[in-house]
């Protein structure tokens, strides 16, 4: 497919490969975004006192359907960070209680998880998932090893952060369920990079990223929780949705849509984001880049002679890999290498004692910027 890069607003001099960690909008995108802005600036008090209910309500429809599930199931969010604090703060933990998650997870929510471990007494357990993987049965076996009569919570992501491995989480959702253990699934890669049908895939709670691969702009994200456990989650913020007069029909919405004053023109282009790669026919773009990502780590594993974290490349991810680098690596003396001298954009992280190199391939990305990344390691390691 021919690149989209004259649709979006990148710096033409940068070799950009690290969409996974912020996103990139598209110019029509943000030109809607701006246009929310203006909108809510020429009169706010008839923007967020009058039509603020009705513009959110059809925005979450459109997500909504996007995920495959209602509109009363999702509220937005500035990130998923955001969205998963609400559920773990929400969840009645304490001494005895464990929350079992693997050792890719993402720092802030670890982080999260720590915090309020040692705030209220529940253990929080990273399991090891071995290297390389190798089937979506190995896995479950792997991860299930650390399930015990205590595990109160499984925390998930959907496709890592630093390893950006696809987890098979429909198993594991399903064997929770039958456990009778809640799921948190941290999506924050998966919207636009996977196909998602939230109420089929059965988590109780997922968080996700829109300004990522949706590539919508920064601060869209949002949460779903099923109809049934919405009654465990507390507001984050209380506002005026809590004890609202004019109640949505979803308590889930109304105390997690308004947080006083506050800037929704994200939230509100999310639908043109969804328009836009409907427009651009996104499942053949996504089948594209995952093409030059599995050649590209491949030609990448080559030229260091490593082998990657796992076996079929068309099972463990999409548009991002990560590959692993020579154990001497100075990642940050490499990285800030790359960026002053080659002006390439990837980050490289430093993932439970192992080098990485986290390459993400966006519809803007080409055969030519792997081969200027090829190049540059050539010359730097």
């Amino acid at each position: 497919m021919p690149s989209l890069r004259s649709q979006f607003l990148l710096d033409p001099t940068i070799t950009f490969l690290n969409h996974g960690s912020f996103g990139a909008t598209p110019k029509p995108v943000f030109r809607e975004y701006q246009r929310w802005q203006r909108e809510l600036e020429r009169q706010p008090v008839e923007f967020l006192g009058r039509r603020y209910n009705d513009l959110m309500k059809s925005a979450r429809a459109a997500l909504a359907d996007y995920l495959g599930t209602q509109a009363d199931n999702v509220v937005f969010a500035q990130n998923v960070t955001i969205a998963l604090n609400i559920v773990a703060r929400s969840l009645d933990l304490g001494p005895g209680d464990e929350v079992l998650t693997t050792n890719h997870e993402y720092g802030a929510l670890d982080r999260t998880w720590r915090f309020l471990s040692r705030e209220r007494g529940f253990a929080y357990i990273n399991q090891t998932i071995p290297a390389p993987l190798t089937t979506a049965a190995d896995f479950e076996a792997a991860f299930w090893r650390g399930v015990t009569p205590r595990t109160r919570v499984i925390f998930l992501s959907h496709i890592t952060s630093p390893t950006a491995l696809v987890f098979p989480v429909e198993r594991i959702v399903r064997r929770a369920r039958e456990a009778g253990i809640l799921t948190v699934v941290d999506g924050a890669h998966a919207p636009g990079q996977l196909p998602l049908a939230l109420d089929s895939l059965g988590a109780d709670f997922y968080g996700g990223n829109l300004h990522k691969w949706l590539c919508a702009p920064k601060g869209a994200g949002f949460l779903y929780a099923r109809p049934e456990v919405q009654r465990l989650l507390k507001p984050l913020v209380v506002s005026w949705g809590y004890e609202s007069e004019t109640p949505s029909g979803s308590l889930f919405v109304d105390h997690n849509e308004w947080w006083g004053t506050r800037d929704v023109s994200a939230f509100l282009t999310v639908p043109t984001a969804i328009e836009f790669q409907r427009q651009h026919h996104w499942d053949e773009v996504r089948a594209s880049c995952h093409e030059l990502a599995v050649d590209s780590q491949r030609r990448l594993c080559a030229q260091t002679g490593l082998a990657p974290l796992h076996t079929d490349a068309e099972a463990w991810f999409r548009q991002m890999f990560a590959a692993p680098l020579p154990a001497d690596t100075d990642i940050a003396a490499l990285k800030a290498r790359l960026y002053d001298e080659f002006r390439i954009e990837v980050p490289l992280i430093d993932w439970n004692g192992n080098k990485l190199i986290r390459v993400s391939i966006q519809a803007y990305n080409s055969r030519r910027d792997v081969d200027r990344l090829l190049h540059a390691l050539e010359i730097c390691l």
